[in-house]
């Protein structure tokens, strides 16, 4: 299918994977989406779909896409609506908002039928943060064309609600969007850019921090800053969906869910409950990472990649 070319953003320190080509496709209600497509090194195993976390573009992920490619496997990596190069929902771009889980899992649904003639398969998904849950909620929702699914940090629980048992903070989130609030940050303020190295809480290494810090320098469209009230109540129904037994049941496939021993944005327990509930899952903790496993330090990361390739020989055996 003919589509029409969009960017990516090449910097030194990140440049474009080997063939990798970006595209605009259009989402559940037309929305205007980007997604990129890269070819295997070599004989295609399989198809790789990246979905990313909140905030991230395909930008951060060009070292994981070549280290796919280096597996034998295409990738097809997207940004979600509200964020990258995609469509943004409010006329402040660099609010991050969302309105219904349905616009995103139409858009994950119709970025697949997509993929169908383009993708070679099987079809492996890796998600991370927002990108983990989302997934899963598509499982649920009865997609069947993957073959496996490698969560990393999924955000099935908000370390900011800790405090508060999920149905209050799903209370508070919706009353504010009833009340009108829905497109208002939960916190005024928040920077768009990243900060310090020394003040983060996503990883340990300093040099893939900076790398991206560098890519939304070089490009500001890419940055994404705080939530609204309607984002935060699109999270807290992604957790009360995703805690349901039923919802991991419904994950028959290869699973693995890898989450940081040192997590300070994502609760890991209902992480750890959705892997032991589905009938394939595995829970694994890195210790000592932070949020961002696949960004971490190259000894944590070398963790990560050992689980992923365990998991994908799960897949492509078939279970």
């Amino acid at each position: 299918m003919r589509l029409q070319a969009a960017p990516l953003v090449a910097t030194a320190e990140a440049p474009i994977p080997e063939g990798m080509r970006a595209f605009w496709h259009e989402g559940a209600d037309g929305a205007r989406l980007r997604a990129a497509i890269a070819p295997s090194d070599g004989p295609a195993r399989g198809g790789v779909v990246l979905s990313p976390g909140r905030t991230e573009p395909i930008e951060k992920y060009f070292e994981v896409v070549g280290e796919l490619q280096a597996r034998g496997f295409w990738v097809l990596a997207h940004d979600w609506r509200g964020q990258g190069l995609s469509h943004r929902m409010l006329p402040d771009r660099l609010k991050g908002h969302a309105v219904d889980r349905g616009d995103f899992l139409g858009d994950f649904r119709r970025l697949l039928d997509w993929a169908e003639p383009e993708l070679p398969k099987p079809w492996i998904s890796l998600g991370h943060s927002m990108g983990g849950a989302l997934v899963p909620m598509a499982l649920a929702a009865g997609e069947r064309r993957l073959s496996g699914a490698f969560l990393s940090a999924p955000m099935m629980g908000l370390a900011a609600a800790r405090r508060l048992p999920l149905p209050a903070a799903r209370l508070i989130a919706g009353g504010m969007v009833r009340a009108g609030r829905a497109e208002a940050y939960v916190y005024e303020g928040h920077d768009a850019m990243l900060g310090p190295f020394d003040s983060n809480i996503l990883t340990h290494d300093q040099g893939r921090y900076e790398r991206y810090r560098a890519q939304l320098r070089a490009c500001p469209d890419l940055a994404l800053g705080g939530v609204t009230w309607g984002w935060l109540a699109f999270a807290m129904e992604c957790a009360a969906e995703l805690a349901r037994p039923a919802a991991a049941r419904a994950a028959d496939l290869p699973l693995t869910v890898v989450c940081a021993g040192e997590e300070h944005l994502v609760l890991n327990a209902p992480a750890r409950r959705y892997a032991e509930r589905a009938r394939q899952g595995r829970y694994v903790e890195i210790a000592g990472a932070y949020h961002e496993v696949l960004m971490e330090t190259d000894a944590r990361r070398a963790l990560v990649w050992r689980e992923f390739d365990a998991l994908t020989e799960r897949a492509l055996r078939g279970g």
